[in-house]
């Protein structure tokens, strides 16, 4: 475990925001001004296929990281984009469930919630207005 490394994982479980690739450079720099984003980038890599952190691809714009390599599910604003923890309980068996009605061989999956965070939601709100994605 480089330096490097150990700052950038300290920093995103420091934080329960999902930053970008590009925020967390902003983070680590505070700590390590000499680090590059090259570097970040590759780091990011490292630790999320080696199972520290969270690589988070979901429908928003940016890929996202997060600390808690643990599963859980998130949510995601369709205005702002703002991604946070969805604190439910991991209940249904949906990959057991899977595997009678497919012949895939699923490995797990992935499930992110959209709506409007409390700063974002206005006296009405049409889904339809604020994004051309569907819900499902």
């Amino acid at each position: 475990m480089t330096q490097q490394r150990m700052v950038i994982l300290e920093e995103l479980r420091n934080v329960d925001s999902h930053p970008s690739a590009d925020e967390v450079y902003a983070m680590v720099r505070k700590r390590l001004p000499r680090v590059s984003l090259g570097t970040i980038y590759r780091n990011l890599e490292i630790l999320s296929k080696s199972g520290e952190i969270r690589r988070i691809d979901s429908g928003g714009n940016l890929k996202r990281f997060d600390g808690n390599a643990d599963d859980h599910y998130h949510i995601r604003c369709l205005r702002c984009d703002r991604l946070v923890d969805a604190f439910i309980e991991l209940g249904l068996d949906i990959d057991e469930q899977l595997k009678g009605a497919t012949d895939f061989l699923v490995f797990g999956h992935r499930l992110e919630f959209v709506g409007l965070c409390p700063r974002c939601q206005p006296a009405t709100a049409e889904p339809s207005s604020l994004t051309n994605e569907e819900p499902s």
